[in-house]
């Protein structure tokens, strides 16, 4: 697992975590390429190579035409989701804005969709916040942790005029977070940078123990007194050390008393597709002897405010409950296979075929046959592929090919044929 530690021992803001990650080998002609998906124009991106307190780092400037256009959260939510950018960076550019507008929302005690973003909604704010998530995906980062973040003291400017320092919107966002304090009239921490690892920051600390792989510096646009004005990330694999501790995720839950079971049925599925790693019902017994149901969800952290709102929109609950656990997931691959001349995927773990279950229910409609003979079949057709084979799962790229059953449910070799492009594999069967 890729790991990027942000060190924060002078703040961070959006543009210092984008050229903290440019300065640690981050292609910037392609955060470019990526960044004019984007329905919006009028900007341009520069990096410059800066000294700040002796330490080298790369200075990121982003140069826009306009001015005072003031967007909404939901607005900018359709920007990136318009852009088709890869998942993962979809998936981190719009937690990070949904942490901005619960926050705003909660200062400003209005709903999130509501919010009104002014600094924050600037395309050069977008720039920051997305191209970092595009920078993420291109150094292959899994996952996200931060040092203690330090923030200055004073008062700082904004489109709201005069507001502590630091600014309401970074309190609010740096909520159980590590922070310290510094005796400095500087705005160290900006809510861009605040929101970033609000969003995508799995834990905060010491540097996690890792190989370490590289290291960079996004330079702040100023010089300070007493410390270089820097944002540091380190890059690095997880130790073995670090991976015996398990994987950090969330588990949220809800307890739901006053809605149909094709209600429960549907919050399930819409959580899985917003990105749960999977989602469970629980039959419980409320006070007063109240039969009800809790709603479990399993899923990334940077994905924890999404699926809050996903499941208080489809139940209506008034509340959702949440903490930080381990999980210790099988390493698996995916291959695929043909029975009848259908592609069936199947998952490969130690010990273990399993045929996907939307391909096999497909199949066994097309062609008539039970559904668990379909699944008997495909898991037969990957054992025989490899039974002369001492080696672990091929991975879907490329996909390797069983040949399908005849008649008398022997593979027939001399028959393979492409299969149809398949949807990816979904986790409607695992549990961790």
């Amino acid at each position: 697992m890729n790991l990027a530690w942000f060190h924060c021992f002078s703040g961070i803001a959006g543009d210092m975590a984008l050229g903290s990650l440019v300065d640690a080998g981050a292609d910037l002609d392609q955060v470019r390429r990526m960044l004019e998906l984007l329905p919006v124009g009028g900007w341009a991106l520069d990096a410059e190579p800066v000294l700040r307190g002796g330490i080298a780092g790369t200075a990121i400037e982003v140069h826009v035409t306009e001015s005072t256009v003031v967007r909404t959260a939901a607005h900018i939510q359709g920007l990136i989701t318009e852009a088709r950018l890869p998942d993962r960076v979809q998936q981190r550019a719009l937690a990070t804005f949904a942490a901005l507008a619960e926050a705003e929302g909660r200062l400003h005690r209005r709903p999130p969709e509501q919010v009104h973003f002014h600094e924050v909604g600037g395309v050069d704010a977008i720039i920051d916040i997305v191209g970092t998530c595009i920078a993420l995906e291109l150094l292959d980062v899994d996952e996200v942790r931060s040092s203690a973040v330090t923030t200055g003291i004073g008062m700082v400017r904004s489109a709201h005029g005069q507001l502590p320092n630091p600014a309401p919107a970074v309190v609010e966002l740096l909520r159980g977070a590590l922070t310290q304090g510094i005796d400095l009239t500087v705005e160290l921490t900006t809510p861009t940078g605040a929101a970033l690892l609000a969003a995508l920051a799995l834990g905060f600390g010491p540097m996690p123990a890792m190989r370490i792989t590289a290291t960079g510096f996004g330079a702040g646009s100023r010089e300070l007194d007493d410390r270089p004005n820097l944002t540091q990330v380190v890059l690095g694999v997880a130790s073995e050390a670090e991976l015996s501790g398990g994987q950090p995720v969330m588990l949220l839950e809800a307890n739901i008393d006053d809605v149909t079971g094709e209600v429960l049925g549907h919050t399930v599925t819409a959580l899985l597709e917003a990105g749960a790693h999977d989602a469970w019902i629980t039959p419980i017994v409320m006070k007063k002897g109240r039969p009800a149901h809790t709603i479990s969800v399993l899923a990334d952290a940077a994905l924890a405010q999404q699926l809050a709102d996903v499941l208080r929109s489809e139940t209506g609950t008034l509340g959702v409950r949440g903490g930080r656990i381990e999980r210790w997931p099988a390493e698996r691959s995916v291959d695929r296979v043909l029975v009848d001349g259908h592609a069936v995927r199947v998952k490969v773990s130690p010990g273990r075929v399993k045929a996907e279950y939307d391909d096999a229910a497909k199949v066994a409609r097309r062609t008539g046959r039970p559904l668990r003979e379909v699944t008997s079949l495909a898991e037969a057709a990957w054992q025989h592929e490899h039974a002369s084979a001492d080696a672990p799962a091929r991975s879907v790229h490329p996909a390797t090919m069983a040949a399908p059953t005849g008649p008398t449910g022997v593979p027939d070799l001399t028959t393979l044929i492409e299969p149809t492009a398949l949807t990816p594999p979904t986790d409607d069967d695992d549990t961790a």
